[in-house]
């Protein structure tokens, strides 16, 4: 145990002096002159005497003054909003520069990924895939952020991120097929229903246990960062993970480490039944990023324009300053959290119905396409029926398609496989030989090993 520490010690040891030798050639020539107008402004402060030479206590002054900070006297940080709820641009100077492809492609892909969400919503409800996961009310997030990357920047998703894998592509059917873990799917069904992943799309398969994608999304942009390829990582999480070891883990290695992520927090109001209020105290998640070193911004999640400009912005000074950004997207889940939950046990469903009815993340687009003239309730109706269409069929398609071979469960673990899994393989299917009757095999694809 004390080598395997000492190691890791070595091995961060490692990471900071590479990590000084490249951070470098990204410090900004001004830091002089800031210290000097920090020195200006502390020297026109009352009860102030000297700067603080503590190393953990950069660039503060000593006062004479005993004072706690006290969360309910600070401002809370404010919310960007570009297109209100009406589709309306307050500031025009903030609408993103999109043609009315670029427009009709995000909105299509939102709406299509409610269509999505129905259908396969209620065919686990039928008993047809196990378990499913909506994304209603936080469609916005999903492809906002998503057209102001790059195609080959680095994602990692929590659970809910859906829409980012569609905007760059991904098909109707590779939703469907990894819902039902057909054989065509690209985990062979060793995976839950909504975890996807692809390698072609720069999206690292989603796991289940809450934050753990957060250290990983750092190390990967350590790697980025190492390799000076001019891409980010961007790394998706909900407020709920945000109360886990990991997410403190990967907050500070990010900040010390000096990484071009992108923290990518969707607040809905939610962890699973667990109310905000019970979940933390504070002004949210983005205030964390203060405490740790790091540039933040809070937008309103429900405005696609919004979250296209902070996330574009916070690309840009994370790969320009080599620095994590944390971005938290204020939204709200229209949805239960999946079809395990009764979401109706802990909140007002009316609630939820009337605030998705007034502020719908689709609507709002809608309304905004309408006024300027590139969208119509002729175009909307069609859109409605061709979008059905397109599901219903691709869900025939995926159902007809058999079950991976039951074989897959040890194929598709190691490179190779281990002794000890062919042992485990072959004693399985003289189980399942022995006892066919009980086991629905025509489902299945037969095994070629």
């Amino acid at each position: 145990m004390f080598r395997v520490y000492s190691n890791t010690r070595v091995i961060y040891g490692l990471c900071r002096a590479l990590n000084n030798q490249i951070s470098k050639r990204y410090q900004s020539s001004s830091s002089s002159s800031t210290t000097t107008t920090a020195a200006a402004n502390v020297a026109l402060e009352p009860n102030v005497s000297k700067m603080s030479m503590f190393s953990g206590h950069i660039k503060g002054a000593i006062t004479n003054n005993l004072e706690f900070i006290r969360p309910e006297n600070i401002t809370p940080i404010s919310m960007y909003q570009v297109l209100d709820s009406d589709g309306s641009i307050k500031e025009k100077s903030h609408t993103p520069d999109f043609t009315d492809e670029d427009l009709i492609k995000m909105y299509k892909d939102m709406t299509l990924l409610n269509v999505l969400d129905r259908i396969l919503y209620e065919s686990q409800r039928q008993g047809r895939i196990s378990f499913y996961m909506t994304n209603f009310g936080e469609e916005a997030t999903h492809i906002g952020s998503a057209a102001a990357l790059n195609a080959k920047d680095l994602v990692y998703g929590q659970y809910r991120e859906a829409g980012v894998l569609m905007y760059r592509g991904f098909k109707l059917h590779e939703f469907i097929d990894q819902c039902f873990g057909n054989a065509r799917s690209s985990c062979k069904g060793v995976q839950m229903p909504v975890h996807y992943g692809s390698t072609d799309l720069s999206f690292v398969t989603i796991s289940s246990t809450l934050a753990t994608q957060m250290p990983q999304a750092v190390g990967s942009a350590y790697a980025y960062k190492r390799a000076q390829n001019g891409l980010c990582v961007v790394c998706y999480f909900g407020e709920g993970a945000a109360s886990e070891g990991d997410a403190h883990a990967a907050l500070n290695f990010a900040a010390t480490l000096e990484v071009p992520v992108i923290f990518f927090c969707r607040n809905n109001g939610y962890a699973i039944s667990t109310t905000t209020v019970d979940q933390y105290r504070g002004d949210g998640i983005a205030s964390r990023g203060a405490g740790y070193g790091m540039a933040t911004t809070r937008v309103d999640g429900n405005d696609l324009f919004a979250v296209y400009n902070a996330t574009k912005a916070a690309r840009e000074l994370a790969l320009n300053e080599m620095r994590p950004v944390l971005i938290e997207a204020m939204t709200l889940r229209v949805g239960h959290h999946s079809t395990s939950d009764d979401s109706s046990a802990y909140r007002s469903i009316d609630e939820v119905r009337s605030r998705d009815k007034r502020d719908n993340p689709s609507l709002r687009v809608r309304k905004y396409m309408y006024n300027r003239g590139c969208w119509n309730e002729e175009k909307e109706e069609q859109w409605t029926k061709d979008s059905q269409k397109m599901v219903m069929e691709a869900f025939a398609n995926c159902e007809k398609t058999k079950r991976a071979p039951i074989s897959t469960m040890f194929e598709n673990i190691y490179d190779k496989m281990e002794p000890h899994l062919q042992r485990q393989m072959k004693e399985m299917k003289e189980h399942v030989r022995q006892n066919h009757d009980h086991f629905p095999l025509s489902l299945y694809e037969q095994s070629s090993t």
